[in-house]
C-alpha cells in the first residue's frame, strides 16, 4: 500500500467515524423508552458498532470514545462527579469499540461483535450504577432493593434492551448485499 493510499484510507477512517458518532448523537434523541433518572432503549450505539465492524477494533474505540465525550457534552448528559462522566459516558460509550473483534468475520463476527460492544456498555453502566449511584437507590416500579448491584443490574436493564435491538438490526443491514459489503469494508481493499 503507498504512502498516499494509507492517507487517503486514514482520511476516509476519519470522516466516516465522525459522521457515525454524529449519527449516533442524532439517534440517542430518538428513544423507544427512557428510564427516569436517565438510561433508554434507542438505536444510538447501532452507527458505533457498525463502524466498529467496518474498521476494526482500534478504529472502533476511537469512535466509541469521541461518542462519550460528545454526549455527556451535548447530550445532556448527567454526572455526580469525574467518576461518573468516566463510567457512564467515556468508558460506557467506549466499550462500543469492541465490536471491532466481528471486523471481516461474516455474520459470526457481526453478532459476536455486536453482542460484545453493546453488552460491554451494559455491563458499564452497572459497575457505575452500583458503585457510584447506589446511595440514589430506590424502590424500582414494584421491586425493593436493598443490593446496589441488584438495583443496578436491573435499573440499566434498557441498556440490555438496546443491545438485543442493535444486534438484530446489525444482522438484518448484514443480511443486505450492498450493506453487507460495506459493514464488511470490501471496498477498502
Amino acid at each position: 500500500m503507498t504512502s498516499n493510499t494509507k492517507t487517503h484510507q486514514a482520511v476516509r477512517a476519519l470522516v466516516e467515524g465522525a459522521l457515525m458518532v454524529a449519527l449516533a448523537e442524532v439517534l440517542g434523541y430518538l428513544k423507544f423508552w427512557h428510564m427516569p433518572e436517565g438510561g433508554s432503549v434507542s438505536l444510538m450505539a447501532l452507527p458505533i458498532v457498525f463502524f466498529a465492524l467496518r474498521w476494526g477494533l482500534g478504529h472502533g474505540l476511537l469512535a466509541g470514545l469521541a461518542m462519550g465525550v460528545l454526549d455527556f457534552m451535548i447530550g445532556g448528559g448527567f454526572a455526580i462527579g469525574w467518576q461518573s462522566i468516566l463510567g457512564d459516558y467515556v468508558a460506557a460509550l467506549t466499550v462500543l469499540g469492541l465490536a471491532g473483534v466481528g471486523h471481516r468475520k461474516g455474520l459470526p463476527g457481526v453478532v459476536a461483535g455486536a453482542l460484545l460492544g453493546t453488552v460491554g456498555r451494559y455491563l458499564a453502566v452497572t459497575v457505575t450504577g452500583a458503585t457510584l449511584w447506589g446511595e440514589y437507590m430506590h424502590d424500582l416500579y414494584i421491586f425493593h432493593f436493598t443490593n446496589t448491584w441488584a438495583y443496578s443490574l436491573v435499573y440499566n436493564l434498557p441498556a440490555l434492551l438496546s443491545a438485543v435491538l442493535v444486534t438484530v438490526v446489525c444482522v438484518g443491514l448484514y443480511n443486505i448485499a450492498s450493506t453487507r459489503k460495506y459493514m464488511m469494508g470490501e471496498d477498502l481493499h
